[in-house]
This record gives C-alpha cells, structure tokens and sequence, in this order.
C-alpha cells in the first residue's frame, strides 16, 4: 500500500475521500439503474462498465493534473477559459439533444457525450481566480477593474442559459461569491448581482415578446418546474400528478429511514427518472438510510474543509482563490441534489460529485481535484500533511 501511495502527492484526506466516493459509486450505479433499463433497455453491467470507464478516465485525470506544477495551470488559465467558451457556442449550434436539453457534445466511435459547461465551469472559476488578482488593485475603477471581471462571467453564464438554467444560476452565484472573497467592495457587487438579474429578465422577456424565435427552448420546462414546487401542497389528482418525481423522492427518502432497506432492495428507485444522477441522494437514503446520508454530508464538508484550509496555507493568491472556488462549486452542486431530493429547491439537473453515474461532470470533478493536489502539493515544507506512511 504504501508503495503505491508516495505517487499521490497533496492532501491526503482528499484522496482518501475522493477515491473512496468513486469506488463506491461503483455499488450505487450497478443498483440505482433499473429505471434506465426500462426506458433504454441493455443491462446493469452495461451501465457499470459506462461508468467504470469514466472512473477509470476521472482518476487519470484526476493523476496527471496533479503532477502539474502549480504554475503552468495559472498560465494555462486564460486558453482554458477560451477553449471553454469555443465548446459552449459549439453545443448552441450543434449540441446532442438529450432529455430535451441540447448541452452535450457527441463523441465520435466511442458512443459517450460530454457536457461542455462541465468544462466551461471548471475554467470559468480558474480564469476568474486569475482576474482577481491581476485586477485587484483596480477594484475602484469600473472599466479596468469590474468590468474586465463582469465579461467573462456574463458572457459564459448567457451560453449556458439557453439549455441549462440552474447551472447558469450556480455560476452566476458562485462567481458572486468568488468576488466577494476577492475583496471587490460591496456595493459594486451588488451592482452586479442586479446587472445579472437584468440580463436574466431582459432575455426571459425577449423570449415571452418573440417566441418564434424560441430564444429559450426549455422555458416552459422551467416553468412548469417552479409552479409543481409552488403547488406541491395542493393534494389534488392533478398537482399529485406534476408533482409525481418530487413525491416519489420524498416517500423514498421516508421510507429509507434509519438504516434504510438495503442494497438493491430499494423499490422507488424504478419509479425515479434519473435516480443515478438527479435524484441520487433520495435513492441513496432508501437504500443506505438517513444514517448514511449523514456521513455523507459529512464528507462533503470535510472536502471543503480540506480545501479551504489548503487555500489559507497557500502563498499565491490565485490559488487560494481557485481552491475556495472549487471546494464551494462542489459543496453547492451537492446541496442543490439533496435539497431538490427533499423537495425543497424545485427538481433541476445537479447530480452529487464523484458519485453519481459518470459522464463529464465526474470527469471534471476529478480534473478540479488533481488541481487542488497540485497545489496542496507545494505548499511550503512546514504546511504540509501529506505524509502518506502516516495514514498506511
């Protein structure tokens, strides 16, 4: 064991919670898809070797950014960030339409899709990191200092938009955060959290005046969503009806109780469209149990944690900047699962980091902790805990 451990450099907490979330996702994708097999047909084994081979992909990735030294990721920030963007207007005019959503690229042979905001994500809170620091002497002056700032987030927030409103909505407030921790004053960050606001407001109402140009396909779906959640009381035929996904996610959840029913015994799951993924932590809790499901939170805080205190360890301002971002996206996305599973957010598309069933989203979830490595990695001799022979 230890002989293979001196090759993971950083935080060794991170890697022990991270791989062991990866190689329990493994158990929960082989369970949690007979839903899929109904509507899609194959096997579980097929679906569990889909995902072992994202597993696989993660973790490599996941090594060889790692291995990266910190500063050529700083100097990588910006290509990044433009080569995020080039994906995004990519899957606007020629994405795979998925569940109704056109947010995927289609890789050619291999028959596996990619998410490009996964990436665009990932790149946006690097470049933002890098922004913060080059600008913050400027922070008074809005042309030089805000501006330069608003753009970037903005304009990436506005290509996701279009297919993919609640991921639009985490960045636009992650990166509200980001600058916050970034020291940009109070008042211009307000500014531009009403700025934000505006843009929404202005292309929903281009929407609504000209619908023929159908700016936002997915509008009435987001809709719809928001008006089940409002009338999710209502106990009528039809509101039971809209509200089907949410309801079943509860009842699972309720009935998973304490200890929960077991593995692969769980029963709703094959009512739940998406119990891989979107209403991942409802089956988990029928299955594993609200006992469980308590670990499980946390663990995801102890990831943040861990990331913070790396990004206060740190000398270099951007990467202290680029670990807090990280370690908040993380946190966030999986709250928004648990929180749209307890039927508090309205059902939306955020999955739970490294254990929902692969895809991009694992795939940069992965590459987003072989970037904290690599600078857990050099932290400054005294700082370091990452004395692997300790743990083995």
């Amino acid at each position: 064991m230890r002989s293979y451990l001196k090759y993971l450099k950083g935080d060794p907490v991170i890697w022990i919670i991270t791989l062991l979330m990866m190689a329990f996702s493994l158990v929960t994708v082989y369970s949690f898809v007979p839903i899929l097999i109904k509507i899609e047909g194959g096997s579980p084994f097929l679906y569990l070797f889909k995902h072992l081979v994202y597993v696989v992909l993660g973790f490599g990735s996941m090594f060889l950014i790692h291995r990266v030294p910190a500063k050529y990721i700083s100097q990588l920030a910006k290509f990044a960030y433009y080569l995020g963007l080039t994906l995004l207007l990519f899957t606007w005019f020629f994405g795979a339409e998925v569940n109704g959503a056109g947010r995927w690229i289609r890789i050619p042979f291999v028959n596996l899709t990619f998410q490009s905001s996964d990436f665009a994500k990932l790149a946006l809170i690097i470049y933002l990191s890098k922004l913060l620091v080059r600008k913050q002497q400027k922070f008074d002056n809005w042309k030089e200092g805000i501006f330069p700032l608003l753009i970037p987030i903005g304009i990436t927030c506005i290509l996701i938009l279009k297919d993919n409103f609640s991921t639009a909505a985490m960045l636009f407030l992650l990166s509200m955060i980001m600058l916050f921790i970034g020291r940009v004053p109070l008042m211009k960050l307000f500014t531009l959290a009403a700025i934000g606001v505006g843009i929404v407001a202005l292309v929903v109402g281009a929407h609504l005046t000209f619908p023929d140009a159908n700016i936002l396909p997915r509008y009435d779906t987001w809709m719809n969503r928001i008006n089940n959640r409002v009338d999710a009381t209502n106990q009528s035929i039809e509101s039971l009806q809209a509200n089907q996904q949410a309801n079943n996610a509860k009842l699972a959840i309720s009935v998973g109780s304490v200890f929960g029913q077991g593995v692969g015994d769980g029963k709703l799951k094959e009512f739940l469209p998406e119990a891989y993924a979107d209403f991942y932590y409802a089956t988990f809790v029928e299955e594993f149990g609200s006992g469980a499901a308590l670990v499980l939170v946390f663990l995801y805080l102890i990831l943040l944690y861990r990331m913070i205190r790396i990004s206060l360890k740190t000398t270099d301002l951007f990467q202290s900047y680029v670990c807090m971002g990280i370690g908040i996206h993380l946190l966030t996305q999986a709250s928004i699962n648990m929180l749209v599973c307890t039927g508090v957010f309205p059902v939306t598309g955020q999955n739970m980091p490294f254990l929902a069933m692969g895809g991009s989203a694992l795939v940069m979830a992965c590459i987003s902790i072989g970037v904290v490595q690599s600078f857990a990695k050099e932290l400054p001799q005294a700082n370091k805990e990452d004395k692997f022979e300790e743990l083995a």
